[in-house]
């Protein structure tokens, strides 16, 4: 049986809302030259991945030029920390369930796909900073999710094992990588289902597992 000792948490779509943020981030940067995705397109394909990468898609699908790439990564995060400023607020059910994983003895980390910056902004703006013993993101690791670069770092970080821990994930990216490294994964579908009753309720069932 495994004794679980800390929860490592995705971001977005996790513990923040910020799908469509992104989405129309980067939709605000392409149109400078002339090109959209559509939401399917960013739900089934981009979803959860670092803008870099969604750029070497765009490339190899719909010949973006390449010298494109610095020029549209930075607009895009520009835009993304405009919209997070504006909408990005506390969500009282996440506040709840961190402290009272806080208050459990757990430790707990954001491990993110994208910069740091947009990590440290919105754990700021969403008064979850105070209950993280720390954040990852994709700037911290040589390889983003699907790989698990970020969760073997974060529980290497914690000095525990892959069994000692849960991962919350939503997307199929981060579930990849969350199960890639070995760990428990408590998969959601949107923010709402992130709550202290289903991370204690998956807590339960990962040490009760053999």
């Amino acid at each position: 049986m495994s004794e679980i000792k800390a929860v490592l948490f995705d971001m977005d779509g996790v513990l923040i809302d910020a799908k469509d943020w992104h989405y129309e981030a980067l939709n605000s940067a392409l149109r400078h030259f002339g090109m959209e995705i559509s939401r399917d397109e960013h739900l089934s394909i981009y979803d959860g991945l670092p803008t870099r990468k969604k750029l070497e898609i765009l490339t190899r699908a719909r010949r973006l030029p390449q010298k494109l790439h610095g020029f549209l990564n930075d607009l895009k995060q520009q835009y993304t920390v405009a919209l997070t400023t504006e909408r990005c607020r506390p969500m009282f059910h996440h506040q709840m369930a961190l402290s009272q994983l806080k208050r459990d003895g757990y430790k707990l980390a954001v491990c993110s796909n994208s910069i740091r910056r947009t990590v440290e902004l919105m754990m700021e703006l969403s008064k979850l900073s105070e209950y993280l013993d720390f954040t990852l993101s994709n700037e911290d690791v040589p390889k983003p999710k699907p790989a698990p670069d970020i969760y073997d770092a974060a529980i290497k970080r914690l000095g525990l094992e892959p069994h000692e821990c849960l991962i919350v994930e939503d997307n199929d990216h981060g579930i990849a990588a969350a199960r890639a490294s070995g760990a428990h994964v408590l998969v959601v579908g949107t923010v709402y289902d992130v709550n202290y009753e289903r991370i204690a309720k998956a807590i339960r069932e990962a040490e009760s597992a053999r």
